[in-house]
């Protein structure tokens, strides 16, 4: 294995190379190859950005016939065939089915790009700067998006102080403590210093900060909150929407409607970079140009988004998701078994982690785990306080066999790192 270039020449703020130290080459549905011809089955899934699996062929068709017949490929925010394409399915096959009303906005093609974009819109709507975010959350780390995160040591790396956000305790941190009365509590009492916020905003299932997936009343509550207060509901989609919980949306599950959605990684098809900002049209009171970027829109990108859709409602996703679950979350309670009194695990749909806390709180155990996965041909990532929690994600569209020998490789993984 030849790394001697990414050693002498790449920064060393490279990461995820440190974890899976193999060259990879090709890579096709739930499998990644190494230049030794190794296979790997893939429960990491691009950090989110590959729901559909590596290369499918429905959208590589798709992407191949745009590129031969040199289909306009950078245009800005220009009236282009892909942009009217895929706004027009969109509308029509995602957002009107569901009751939606949302306008598009194309922003930078990451996601922290449109979190930036919307914690923009949502000052500038309410004229008041502060934003209520959750303690375990992660929103990009661009300086407004990492204001919202709270990893320690993502924050340090700003530099610069991080203003203008005051975090709450997710529902999880503390059973004992309504935190929905807790924020009502923030907003009316006038000795408690601090300000009202423009927007609230939160990930449903919290990812990276540990899988934690939000109660559906909890949510209901937290809209509630918002609307009688007059604050911007804003739901971060970026890592587990496009059907990853099993709803498109992962909202739809607690019937709720937000006031703007953030959206990027899987809504690309592809793993193309691509991002949406979704706004209530009252809401869109943008000046023309007010937020841009040149690669705002990636043409390429909306060809496979809009396929990347059109193959996710024709395999019906969204329902494989929600009737597989179950079989993640059997081999889940067999893991948990494995040492119930230390081992916890929790998800929903197609996101699930292992949690190692209890072992130690700097990850030791859940990185002798993701070694030993590795050795035996699974890919899997750590997240969460400490990195103690193994994030289980696999693609949405791997057929059950696969999904089952990842499992058992898993399984077997956690009870050798155990002893």
């Amino acid at each position: 294995m030849n790394t001697q270039a990414f050693e002498s020449y790449e920064s060393q703020v490279r990461s995820y190379c440190r974890n899976f130290p193999a060259v990879f080459t090709t890579a096709k549905g739930p499998f990644l190859y190494d230049e030794d011809g190794r296979e790997y089955i893939d429960f990491f899934c691009g950090a989110g950005g590959l729901n559909y699996g590596h290369n499918p062929d429905f959208i590589k068709e798709k992407v191949i016939q745009y590129l031969q017949e040199d289909g306009v490929m950078h245009a800005l925010d220009m009236y282009t065939a892909p942009k009217r394409d895929f706004i027009e399915f969109y509308e029509e096959e995602i957002l009107k089915p569901r009751g939606l009303p949302y306008k598009l906005q194309f922003p930078g093609p990451t996601g922290t790009n449109a979190v930036e974009a919307a914690l923009k819109l949502a000052r500038k709507v309410k004229k008041r700067q502060n934003v209520f975010a959750m303690m375990g959350a992660f929103h990009g780390m661009t300086l407004g998006s990492i204001a919202l995160t709270t990893d320690a040591s993502s924050r340090a790396g700003a530099g610069v102080p991080l203003a203008n956000v005051t975090h709450i305790p997710a529902p999880y941190m503390f059973p004992e403590l309504d935190t929905v009365k807790y924020m009502e509590t923030l907003l009316t009492d006038d000795h408690s210093g601090v300000e009202k916020p423009a927007a609230l905003i939160l990930e449903t299932v919290q990812a990276d900060g540990g899988i934690n997936p939000f109660p559906v009343e909890w949510l209901r509550a937290v809209r509630d909150l918002c609307d009688r207060h007059g604050i911007l509901l804003i739901v971060d989609d970026i890592q587990v929407g496009c059907a990853r919980t099993g709803w498109f949306f992962s909202f739809e599950r607690a019937g709720i409607v937000p006031d703007i959605v953030t959206q990027s990684k899987s809504i690309g098809g592809y793993g193309m970079p691509f991002a949406l900002v979704l706004i209530k049209p009252e809401l869109d009171i943008w000046e023309p140009g007010e937020h841009n970027g040149t690669f705002r829109g990636y043409q390429l990108s909306m060809v496979a988004a809009k396929a990347g859709l059109e193959l996710m409602l024709q395999e019906r996703v969204e329902e494989k998701v929600r009737g597989q679950e179950p079989v993640i979350a059997r081999y889940m309670e067999e893991i948990r078994a494995l040492d119930p009194d230390r081992i916890k695990t929790r998800g929903i749909g197609f996101v699930w982690g292992i949690d190692f806390w209890r072992y130690d709180r700097d990850g030791v155990m859940s990185k002798k785990v993701l070694d030993i996965c590795f050795e035996n041909g699974l890919i899997v990532e750590r997240v969460g306080r400490g990195n103690t929690v193994v994030k289980v994600f696999p693609e949405l569209l791997i057929d059950e066999e696969t999904l089952c020998r990842g499992l058992e490789i898993l399984k077997r993984s956690v009870k050798q790192a155990i002893g």
